[in-house]
Formats: C-alpha cells, structure tokens, sequence
C-alpha cells in the first residue's frame, strides 16, 4: 500500500490507465474501474456509475449493495452534481437536503460528474458507511480517475447513451 493518500491515488491510476488502454467501450471500463475503486479504496461501501439517459441518471456498472435504478436530475448527491455540473464531496448525507438512501449504510458520499464533448454524460459515485470519509485528497485523486475516463471515450457523447 502507498505510503500516503495521495501516493495510493497515484498507484490507483496508474492501474486504471493500464487496464483502460485501448479499451474503447464505456462499461467495460465503468465497470473495471468501479471494481478497481471498490477494492482499491478503505472505507468504501459502493463504488460506481450511473449514466445520463432520458434526463435522468440510471445504474450503470457499480460494486456493493445494490442501488436506486434511476435518479432524477437535481434530486440527491449524484442529481446535484450533475444539475450544478460540480463534485459534491458530502461529508454527512443525512445533512445534504434530498439525499437518496439507496443503501442506510451510507454516511458520506462523493459524486463527480463525467463529461464528453462539454457535455454530462454520467457520474462516478463512491460511498462510505464513516461520516467526513472523503476529503481534497478523495476529490483530486478521483478527479485524476475521472479524467482517465473521459480520455478513453472517443464516440459522440449521444453514441456513448444510446449503448
């Protein structure tokens, strides 16, 4: 294991790039990161994607308890992050006004969105059972992550949806 936080989101991504490279479908890599993710970090209960169709966001690949189908935009972490087009790094979801409890066991919750093309096409959701789990360490390293993502897409964004 890394020394520090930020020296494990370096080794995180690294595994990331390597298992991204050349690998052109969304959830194939969706779902090895969420398990990267899930397996990769302490105190993490879910880790995982939902995806923008229809105006709404719906599960995409994730690991952990299973979880709400489909968020309306603006409602919950992940609605938010996505109606403001913003990280939400929360770190009491049960101070956040409309959080979802897909699962009760989730405390603290960090949601950042995926672009393609300047548009949202889903966010990353990572969710801990500890109150103030996440941290500018979470936010930078999985920013980090996020980034490699949005590197491996090369459709259109609508082509990316309608898969």
């Amino acid at each position: 294991m890394a020394e520090n936080k930020q020296q494990h989101y370096v080794q995180l991504a690294q595994q990331i790039e390597a298992i991204v490279a050349g690998e052109q479908d969304l959830i194939a890599n969706m779902a090895n990161i969420s398990a990267i993710l899930y397996w990769g970090l302490e105190k993490v209960n879910w880790a995982g994607f939902y995806l923008l169709k229809d105006k709404q966001l719906v599960l995409g690949p994730f690991h952990g308890q299973p979880a709400c189908i489909r968020i309306p935009i603006g409602t919950g972490v992940c609605g938010t992050a996505v109606s403001e087009n913003s990280i939400q790094l929360i770190e009491d979801v049960h101070q956040f006004s409309g959080h979802i409890a897909c699962d009760a066991a989730s405390n603290s919750e960090i949601v950042l969105p995926i672009l393609k093309e300047n548009q949202i096409i889903g966010v990353l959701d990572i969710d801990s059972p500890e109150i103030a789990r996440f941290d500018l360490d979470d936010q930078t390293g999985l920013s980090r992550i996020v980034d490699i993502l949005q590197a491996s897409l090369v459709n259109d964004a609508e082509d990316i949806l309608r898969s």
